[in-house]
C-alpha cells in the first residue's frame, strides 16, 4: 500500500523540482521541543513581489506533503487554482500523542491540546510574519489527523478555510457536534470528506454516517464535497482524493471552461459582464487574491456576449479589457464591434484603425482589424 504513495510522490518529483522546497526545524514554546516542518514556495515566489498565496498546512507530513504538494504545483500550472505555500509538519514519531483528545469532552487533551496551539498560536503566525500569505488557508490529514482538523472548526472563527479530511479516525460524538456547530459559522467553510470501497470496515462507515449529516446541512457558506472511491484502499484514496478536492474546493478560480461557457454564460438571463466581475469578486473575497482577469475569460465571455446580443455587457467587458491589457487588441476588437452592432459604424472603423500598433491576442490579429475597418469605409463609403 505504501508503494502506491510512493509511486505517486515520484511522478510528482519533475513539478516539485521546480518548486523551492524548504526544511526548517521550529523551536515551539507550546510544544516545548523542536518539530521538523516543510515548506513548498511557489515557482515565482522570489520574483512576484508584490503577489500573496494561500497557505496549505499538511499534517502527516512525512508522506503526504509530496502527493499535495506535487497536486498544488501542478493544478497552479494551469491556473486551476492560485498558487499556494504548502507547509507539512512531519509527525511520524509524534501523531498519537499530537491528536490524542479527552474520553470524556471528545476534544484536544494533553499533548493533543498542545499541538492545537502550536498550529493556530505559532506556527501559522510564523508562516505569516515570514512570507507573503493571503488570508485562505487550508488543512489537510489523513485518519487521526484528519479527525484533528475537525476540531478547528469548533473555533469561532475556524481557524481554517478549507478541510481536506482523508478516512478519519472520528472521535465519537463528532457526526453529530460537527452538525450543530455548521449552520452557525459565518464564514465560507469548504469541507472535503473521502473514503472508498476498501477502506478500513470503521473508518469507512464513520465517514458515511458523517456524510449522511452533513449533506443535510442547509447553510449558504458551507461548501460540501464527498468522495466514495470504487476499490481504493485506505491509502490509495489518499492520491485519488488530493487532487478532487483541491479541484472541487478551487474551481471559482479555474478559467471559464468550455462547459461553463455553454451551460452558464449561455444561458443566462442577467448580464454576462455581471457575472464576470462576481467571478472575480468572489475570488478576490475568497482568496485575498485580486489577479488581472484573464484573456481567457475575456474571451469567453465576450463570446457569449455577442452570441446572446448583449451588447451593453460587450461594451462593458471591453472597456475593461482595454483598462487591464491596454498594449494588446482585446479591449478595442470588442469596442468596435460593440459600435458596429449599436449603428455607429465610424466609430467602429475608427477604433479598428486606432489599433494598428497593438500586440495580437489569440485569434484577434491586426489584418482581422484593418479588414474589419476596410470593410465598414467600402459598405458605408467613408
Amino acid at each position: 500500500m505504501k508503494k502506491i504513495i510512493l509511486l505517486y510522490a515520484f511522478m510528482a518529483f519533475g513539478f516539485l523540482a521546480n518548486a523551492q522546497t524548504i526544511y526548517e526545524e521550529f523551536n515551539s514554546d507550546k510544544l516545548e521541543q523542536t518539530r521538523r516542518i516543510k515548506i513548498q514556495l511557489p515557482r515565482n515566489y522570489d520574483t512576484n513581489l508584490d503577489k500573496i498565496y494561500p497557505v496549505i498546512i499538511v499534517l502527516d507530513a512525512d508522506y503526504l506533503f509530496e502527493p499535495v504538494a506535487g497536486n498544488v504545483d501542478y493544478f497552479s500550472y494551469w491556473e486551476d487554482m492560485p498558487e499556494s505555500i504548502v507547509v507539512g509538519i512531519m509527525q511520524s514519531r509524534t501523531r498519537y500523542d499530537d491528536c490524542n483528545y479527552d474520553q470524556d469532552n471528545y476534544l484536544p487533551a494533553e499533548k493533543g491540546a498542545e499541538f492545537f496551539e502550536f498550529i493556530g498560536l505559532e506556527l501559522l503566525p510564523y508562516i505569516d510574519t515570514k512570507y507573503r500569505t493571503a488570508k485562505f488557508v487550508v488543512g489537510v490529514g489523513h485518519d487521526f489527523t484528519a479527525n484533528f482538523l475537525n476540531f478547528y472548526l469548533y473555533k469561532n472563527p475556524p481557524l481554517f478555510n478549507g478541510y481536506i479530511v482523508l478516512s478519519p479516525e472520528l472521535s465519537p460524538n463528532t457526526s453529530i457536534r460537527m452538525a450543530g456547530r455548521i449552520p452557525d459559522i459565518s464564514s465560507q467553510v469548504f469541507y472535503y470528506l473521502a473514503t472508498a470501497t476498501d477502506d478500513i470496515k470503521d473508518l469507512r462507515e464513520g465517514a458515511e454516517a458523517l456524510n449522511n449529516k452533513l449533506k443535510t446541512i442547509k447553510s449558504p457558506n458551507f461548501n460540501y464535497y464527498y468522495d466514495t472511491f470504487e476499490g481504493a484502499t485506505h491509502y490509495s484514496l489518499v492520491a485519488r482524493g488530493i487532487p478532487n478536492a483541491l479541484e472541487k474546493m478551487f474551481s471559482v478560480y479555474r478559467p471559464i471552461s468550455v462547459q461553463e461557457y455553454k451551460n452558464v454564460l449561455l444561458t443566462l438571463d442577467t448580464p454576462i459582464s455581471d457575472y464576470l466581475i462576481d467571478k472575480y469578486n468572489t475570488i478576490s473575497d475568497l482568496f485575498g487574491i485580486n489577479d488581472p482577469i484573464r484573456v481567457n475569460d475575456y474571451i469567453a465571455t465576450t463570446k457569449a456576449a455577442e452570441k446572446r446580443g448583449q451588447w451593453e455587457s460587450l461594451k462593458v467587458i471591453a472597456e475593461m479589457a482595454k483598462r487591464e491589457y491596454p498594449e494588446t487588441v482585446l479591449g478595442p476588437y470588442y469596442l468596435g464591434r460593440y459600435y458596429e452592432e449599436i449603428g455607429e459604424p465610424k466609430k467602429a472603423m475608427r477604433i479598428f484603425q486606432g489599433a494598428y500598433d497593438k500586440e495580437e491576442v489569440g485569434f484577434i490579429t491586426i489584418d482581422i482589424m484593418l479588414d474589419m475597418a476596410d470593410k465598414i469605409k467600402q459598405d458605408f463609403g467613408f
